[in-house]
């Protein structure tokens, strides 16, 4: 897959695709990623990019026309007609459903979007998806970009040392959806805390059953709407409702009948 990355700041790039577990992807161009600089399309001596906003008001705006000739650019040396992707405020948050999607694609065109923003009219006539991290804002897109770009190196084959390793992520569907349990390693004890017994028992049964425990646990406390999304779909065992109901769960009325 290719994803290419228009960026003013490609610089930033080059510790995600040379670190890490991670790097592996990259390296072997399963996620081959290359860089663009709309900077390298502007005209005049300065390149600019950006220029104050109509109307007034703080801040500069990206300008369309580098952006575009940019874009003209990468889609010339494609092959494939590539979706155009907007890290922005207004798109739609992205989930372990999407990376699972973009992870088994054929890659996208990332814009990477700075200063107070882009010149709707180019992300009217050029943008096909917008797509945010959350309800927040950062100073640019490249860090959105990184993101999307890790999340989907690391669910390509032989990356990982183990497909399990991805398997048991919060969220994926190997999990029900929920947040993953927490996790121990030595020494037995540390600062006076002990590791849970259960997981130096060897009791393979118990501890499975533990650990689906405590998903279910962290994932009530922390997000229930993953609770209500898993019982709607009837993925909660008659066990798992019983073990919720000793935490007080109060989403327990009126649940559907558990299929398992």
């Amino acid at each position: 897959m290719r994803f290419d990355v228009v960026t003013l700041f490609p610089e930033l790039f080059a510790p995600l695709l040379t670190s890490g577990i991670t790097r592996r992807a990259y390296e072997t161009a399963q996620v081959d990623v290359r860089l663009a600089n709309p900077r390298d399309f502007a005209d005049g001596n300065y390149r600019r990019v950006d220029d104050r906003p109509f109307g007034g008001g703080p801040g500069m705006v990206m300008m369309a026309e580098p952006l575009s000739q940019c874009l003209d650019s990468i889609q010339s040396q494609r092959d494939d007609i590539a979706p155009v992707v907007l890290f922005s405020p207004v798109g739609k948050a992205l989930d372990h459903a999407d990376v699972t999607h973009w992870a088994g694609s054929s890659g996208a065109i990332l814009i990477c979007g700075r200063y107070e923003g882009i010149d709707q009219r180019f992300i009217d006539a050029r943008v096909t998806q917008q797509i945010s991290l959350g309800d927040f804002v950062l100073s640019g897109g490249e860090i959105a970009a990184m993101a999307l770009l890790d999340a989907v190196a690391r669910l390509q084959p032989g990356v990982l040392n183990t497909v399990e390793s991805h398997q048991q992520d919060s969220f994926n569907p190997e999990l029900d959806g929920l947040l993953d349990c927490p996790h121990y390693t030595r020494p037995e004890i540390w600062a006076g805390l002990a590791v849970p017994d259960v997981l130096i028992s060897g009791h393979h049964a118990l501890i499975e059953r533990w650990r689906r425990e405590q998903r279910l646990a962290v994932t009530l406390r922390q997000r229930p709407d993953l609770i209500r999304s898993a019982r709607h779909q009837g993925l909660l065992s008659l066990a798992d409702e019983q073990f919720l109901a000793g935490l007080g769960d109060e989403a327990l009325t009126q649940r559907p009948q558990s299929n398992r």
